[in-house]
């Protein structure tokens, strides 16, 4: 799996773990990525999830170009600590921050939140290299030999030497030249071949760069046509893409580095009713300066925080303000018309005071339509008025922290549960597990497992029947260390059970985030099943292994996988 691309000023302060995807049940098709970020620096947190990786990439663009701005602000707020002047600067940016909460509300006002899809799309070119980097062979040719006519002397002459002395001298000069020219030639080739293997680099260099920039053209284009995709889905109002729609519409709100965005969306078609639980911010975290002073004495800056009340009073803006900008958000960029309706309902985590543990609590909720809101001229109204008139439910006082039951709850069922029905009580050790039905060999698991869990306040549920192989039954074990979520199938075979099954169920607890599976069978498993299994939280429990959990709980019953195949007969 390609992993995204960390676009930052700052990437040496980002610490990123791995591009993880959550798998279908049966393990061949990715449902959703995620990708935790961090930043070491100033100590935040988000993990991203998108189920598309083209959408993952713009939500980390977008996350990152927030970080930076955030790290330069603080880089800059670093280096005013001394004199005067800095406190000013200051004090001057602390003022700027307190008017900005009055101001949350409107800021939206003025920008259009429908979803720009062509920004989503990746327009950029391949980064074609201008040249080939490698510089091309030189030849140098060798120095020829000079012929320099040789001295003779007077005696030489006299004796007759002088003939035979110019013939020596040039035979050594032709010597020289052959030699010479025997060294040229073995230069020119050897340059050649080398000029041979520069032209076949240069031509592969190109033609990797071609096949690459391919490559990133139809991956351009595929993540481009799945923005379309999206896009027309939204268009049909598709409940998933109706739900990452309003995911675009909330991560693009921009409120100015004031708090990390953390909500939860989800959508029923059948009323177009848009649920979402969104994360204010605590009280604590808001601004809270109004005025830096530098004391020479010390050469420290010391800050005048606001009063209670104006804190208070700050923190009720804010939460009022955020949900009816979110409210406005989510109706103008829904220009499709899938949301009739929105549920709002507002959260906050913090330390409680009293026992010193952290909580959460629904603090504001209200549930408004379109007409209702559209209605209003948010430029004008006062924000708590405007969600009492909404009919919104909240305490007298935010600032109390006092939880409300909020108008609608999210949908927390899962629906495939159903009731459990006792299966055990009817086995005798007669009765052969091979040849039971499947759906009484599922009730018979979860009533083992119950047993099996029941001494640690543990729960199993039976789900409804599926053809994609997935969720038998669910045990919630609630030991802090050993348990978790666990999901257990039942198959009742009489042939050997292969790794394909025990892949579905590692996809299966992938897909459901659980911390163990558990495969439990009438028969046996080969030897490739158990070795994709080991390293994994993968139990795979066979017929000897199950009759064991069943005398353990006092049960009988019997194994007959021959027996069984004859009367499938």
């Amino acid at each position: 799996m390609a992993d995204l691309v960390l676009r930052s000023s700052n990437l040496d302060n980002l610490v990123a773990g791995p591009l993880t995807a959550r798998w279908n049940a049966a393990g061949t098709r990715i449902l959703r990525y995620y990708i935790d970020l961090r930043h070491s620096k100033m100590n935040l947190h988000r993990e991203l999830s998108a189920p598309e990786r083209f959408i993952l990439q713009s939500k980390v663009d977008a996350l990152l170009a927030a970080w930076d701005e955030k790290w330069e602000q603080h880089q800059i707020k670093a280096l005013l600590q001394s004199g005067k002047e800095s406190a000013d600067e200051m004090t001057a940016d602390a003022l700027q921050r307190l008017d900005s909460l009055g101001l949350i509300l409107a800021h939206t006002l003025s920008v259009n939140d429908a979803v720009d899809w062509e920004a989503l799309k990746d327009r950029s070119a391949y980064p074609m290299p201008l040249r080939f980097p490698q510089a091309k062979p030189v030849f140098t040719p060798f120095p020829a030999p000079t012929f320099t006519a040789p001295t003779i002397s007077f005696w030489s002459r006299l004796i007759g030497k002088a003939e035979r002395i110019r013939e020596e001298a040039a035979g050594k000069h032709r010597e020289a030249v052959a030699a010479w020219e025997a060294q040229e030639a073995l230069g020119r080739a050897r340059h050649a071949a080398e000029v041979g293997h520069w032209q076949k680099a240069e031509k592969d260099f190109w033609d990797e760069h071609e096949v690459a920039n391919n490559a990133f053209l139809a991956e351009q284009a595929e993540a481009n046509a799945k923005v379309d995709a999206l896009r027309m889905s939204v268009s049909a109002g598709d409940p998933e893409a109706v739900v990452e729609h309003a995911s675009l519409v909330l991560e693009a709100s921009d409120y100015d580095g004031l708090f990390e965005k953390s909500y939860e969306v989800q959508y029923r078609p059948e009323d177009r009713l848009l649920l979402v639980s969104y994360d204010l911010p605590a009280p604590d975290a808001l601004p809270g300066v109004k005025n830096v002073r530098f004391v020479k004495a010390t050469g420290e800056m010391k800050e005048t925080l606001i009063s209670e009340r104006d804190r208070k009073g700050n923190f009720e803006s804010v939460a009022y303000q955020i949900c009816l900008r979110t409210l406005h958000e989510l109706f103008e960029a829904d220009v499709d018309h899938n949301i009739g309706r929105i549920l709002f309902n507002g959260q906050v985590e913090y330390v409680d005071p009293r026992t010193g543990q952290e909580a959460r609590v629904c603090l504001l909720s209200v549930l408004v339509d379109r007409a209702s809101l559209e209605a209003i001229d948010l430029a004008r109204v006062d924000p708590k008025a405007c969600f009492k008139s909404l009919k919104g439910v909240s305490a007298a006082s935010l600032a109390s922290l006092t939880a409300v039951p909020p108008v609608m709850e999210m949908d927390r069922e899962d629906r495939r549960f159903i009731e459990g029905r006792d299966v055990a009580q009817t086995l005798d050790e007669g009765t052969n597990l091979a040849s039971m039905s499947w759906e009484d060999f599922e009730h018979l698991v979860r009533e083992l497992f119950e047993e099996e869990f029941r001494s640690r306040g543990g729960e199993v549920k039976v789900t409804r029947s599926s053809s994609d192989g997935g969720v038998d039954a669910v045990a919630f074990d609630p030991d802090p260390i050993s348990g978790g979520k666990i999901v257990i199938q039942a198959k009742r075979y009489t042939r050997t059970v292969g790794v394909a099954a025990v892949r579905d169920l590692y996809g299966t607890v992938m897909n459901e985030g659980a911390s163990k599976g558990i495969l439990v069978t009438t028969a046996d498993y080969g030897p490739d099943a158990y070795q994709f299994a080991n390293g994994k939280p993968l139990t795979l429990l066979n017929g000897a292994n199950l009759l064991h959990l069943m005398d353990k709980h006092g049960r009988r019953a019997r194994i007959d996988i021959r027996e069984a195949r004859q009367a499938a007969s």
